[in-house]
Formats: C-alpha cells, structure tokens, sequence
C-alpha cells in the first residue's frame, strides 16, 4: 500500500474510475445500484471491527484476504466485487471512504446528476416525488436521482441531503432545537 499522499490520491481515483467506466458502459442504471451498493459495503466496513482486522491483518497473504472478499461480497454486483477483491488483497481498503466520494463525484460530473437521499416517515407519493425532484433539481442545477428511505423515528417532516450538505426538516429535529432553547434560557422571572 503506497505511503505517498499523491501515489495513494492516484490511486483512489483509479479504482473510481475503474468502477465508474465499467458501470457506466452499462448505463445509468447500473452506475447508480454500484452507487448504492458501495454505499453498503461502506457502512459495513466501518461497523464491522472483524471485516476491517482482516483487511487489513498482514499476517494473510493476499491470497488469503482476495478469498476473504470474495466471500464476504459474493451477492454484491459482480463489477464491485471485483474491484472489492482487488482492493482487499493489495490492502486498500482504507480507502474505502474516498473512493466512494470519488465515484459520486464521477457521477455527479459526468452523467450532471446528483443523487439525493430523502427520509420521511412515510413512503413518498408520485406527487411529492416530483414537486421534491423539481425543486431539488431547480436549485442544484441539475437532474436529481431520489434514495428514497422511510423512518418513522423522525416522526414527520423530511431529512434531506446530497454531496455532504443536508438539511434535516423533520418533528424530532425541531422538537430538539426547542429542548435546547428552552434548556438555556433564563428569561422566565426565575431569581
């Protein structure tokens, strides 16, 4: 694994752009469920403190960690499975997290489109998808993919976000707002 800032950046945008040209020669469709699924075995990677070990235990030949991969990323797309092995055995997963980035950024670059995660407590209707897929689309200047997700626990409104930014419109977000205002004001005539 390459030590040097700029070899390990050349090489994040490598395996991007590997997993971008081969999904995209697919279609949009394809590029998006590699998305999707990368997406996954990121979450998975950073809450599985036994996958991380042995990604990255030198004591495994890299054979060994290849093997490992392939099991563990069996019913994944066969394209980022892979790629998945690739990186497992050459000790890449480290890199998890930025490649990810870079491939949405590929995404966002060359097919103009930016994926945008909606959560609301209910599933969204035809009509709200596309009133929320306009306006989204209108403001970021450019065609919007909706993730959608459901979530009772935010209780009503809707969490939105894409490329880091987000913005949380949901009950349980301004009920904790309110609780924080009102934990620290003192204007109630209290001595």
């Amino acid at each position: 694994m390459p030590h040097n800032r700029l070899l390990v950046k050349e090489e994040i945008a490598t395996y991007a752009e590997t997993l971008f040209s081969a999904a995209s020669a697919e279609g949009q469709e394809r590029v998006l469920a590699v998305r999707d699924q990368l997406e996954q075995v990121v979450f998975l990677y950073r809450g599985n403190a036994d996958l991380r070990d042995a990604f990255d235990e030198i004591a495994y030949t890299a054979e060994q960690r290849r093997t490992i991969a392939q099991g563990v990323f069996e019913g994944f797309d066969p394209l980022l499975a892979s790629v998945l092995s690739v990186m497992a055995e050459r000790q890449d997963f480290s890199e998890l997290s930025q490649i990810n980035n870079a491939f949405a950024a590929l995404i966002d670059e060359r097919l103009g489109l930016a994926v945008v995660d909606v959560t609301t407590v209910v599933e969204l209707d035809d009509e709200l998808r596309t009133l929320i897929s306009e306006k989204v689309a209108a403001d970021l200047g450019k065609s919007v993919v909706l993730r959608e997700h459901v979530d009772p626990s935010i209780l009503g409104g809707i969490i939105m976000s894409t490329q880091g930014k987000r913005i949380d419109a949901s009950i349980v977000s301004k009920l904790e707002q309110a609780r924080t205002v009102l934990s620290e004001s003192n204007d109630g005539g209290e001595c």
